[in-house]
């Protein structure tokens, strides 16, 4: 089985959600205390094994590549005096992958953007992550599906379990338990609740083999016209292993902005830094943390 080292974050969007903020700023640069979201993605990609990254960007969003490359201006000034934490911080982003980019000049959906990257991948497996999806726990997500596929070959899912009136917002599986995880046979994108097969949803990701780009390739356009990935994932499962595996961890869904803010919120109450100060705070507003 042919290792995985490299990852693919679709990271495109306009951030509409998040306006007025991202007239001028990515929302995958959304700062959890000091940390970028798009920064703990690669992180886990990091963690996981992965050695490259690819962003797939819209025009007008380089400011992500150049997150993760070099600052010399800003290093000679710490270097010079000496604030070697702080330099540190600043060179973290440049240690953790090798990051490129690759420009959708149109958007024509998140399959769309995956299959932009079809050259820049080659013909290899590879891990796609959205941006703006965050799971934190002992084992990273993508370690996960990366295991999952190693131990039942073929691609894997990340899935969690969401109640009938929220499965409208996800791509749905339909399968069947097979070999301690869920064989998937097909895929819905967005289904009414009647409509929905499973209450098991596909977030954060996917370990993909390469036979996923001539699907995309050739994938009639779906809702709203656009290239939907849930289409060529389900297309790909009725002739080759697809796996949804349930991922261990908080997941925050860092696209929306309740969900960001409780990111923002519990990766600042986690940290020794700011945490103890937040807590105060907000046990001086009524807050009464769990056990107490």
């Amino acid at each position: 089985m042919r290792p995985v080292r490299t990852a693919v974050i679709p990271a495109g969007g306009l951030g509409t959600r998040f306006l007025p903020f991202t007239r001028s700023v990515p929302k995958e640069l959304l700062p959890l205390v000091d940390t970028p979201v798009l920064d703990a993605v690669v992180s886990e990609c990091a963690a996981s094994g992965i050695e490259r990254v690819i962003l797939v960007i819209a025009p007008g969003k380089e400011s992500l590549a150049g997150y993760f490359g070099p600052s010399p201006r800003a290093e000679a000034r710490l270097r010079a005096e000496g604030r070697t934490a702080e330099l540190a911080a600043l060179r973290r982003p440049e240690g953790l992958a090798k990051v490129e980019v690759v420009v959708q000049e149109e958007a024509k959906g998140n399959g769309h953007a995956v299959l932009v990257a079809r050259e820049a991948v080659g013909d290899e497996p590879f891990a796609m992550l959205w941006g703006d999806d965050i799971v934190l726990g002992p084992t990273p997500a993508l370690r996960q599906l990366l295991d999952a596929r190693e131990r039942l070959g073929g691609s894997a899912a990340g899935a969690a379990r969401m109640g009938r009136e929220q499965v409208s917002r996800y791509g749905v599986f339909a399968g069947r338990p097979e070999r301690g995880a869920f064989r998937v046979t097909a895929m819905v994108e967005k289904p009414a609740p009647a409509d929905a097969p499973s209450d098991l949803v596909a977030v954060h990701g996917y370990v993909l083999e390469p036979e996923i780009f001539p699907v995309l390739a050739t994938l009639a356009p779906g809702r709203g016209g656009e290239i939907w990935l849930v289409d060529a994932v389900s297309a790909l499962a009725a002739r080759a292993p697809v796996w949804a595996v349930e991922l261990a961890g908080d997941r925050y869904d860092a696209g929306d902005r309740a969900g960001y803010v409780a990111a923002f919120v519990d990766h600042a109450l986690g940290r020794d830094d700011v945490g103890p100060a937040l807590r105060d705070h907000l046990r001086q507003r009524g807050w009464r943390p769990p056990g107490s």
